[in-house]
């Protein structure tokens, strides 16, 4: 599997578990609401970081891709709470 291909599906999870914790916040608590605007703003660091990786793919350097996994698995795990929160 290419990096690409990983970070690719990496980030369609993480935009599934949010689809689905977006579709319930009108449900949730502030607490709830607090983490998910604290998430949201990962997920815009995130997003532009992959794309800083993407566009300088044969350049990026090995620590820029392990914190844009972690960020990615930070990001997922964030979301999954969410959802099981609003279960």
């Amino acid at each position: 599997m290419s990096l690409q291909d990983e970070f690719n599906k990496l980030s369609e999870k993480v935009r599934q578990y949010r689809d689905e914790a977006k579709v319930q916040m009108h449900l949730a608590k502030e607490d709830v609401k607090d983490e998910w605007d604290n998430l949201e703003q990962n997920w815009d660091k995130f997003r532009s970081k992959l794309d800083q990786i993407f566009h300088d793919a044969e350049d990026a350097s090995q620590e820029a891709r392990e914190t844009a996994r972690k960020m990615g698995e930070e990001l997922k795990s964030g979301y999954q709470n969410i959802r099981n929160k609003l279960k």
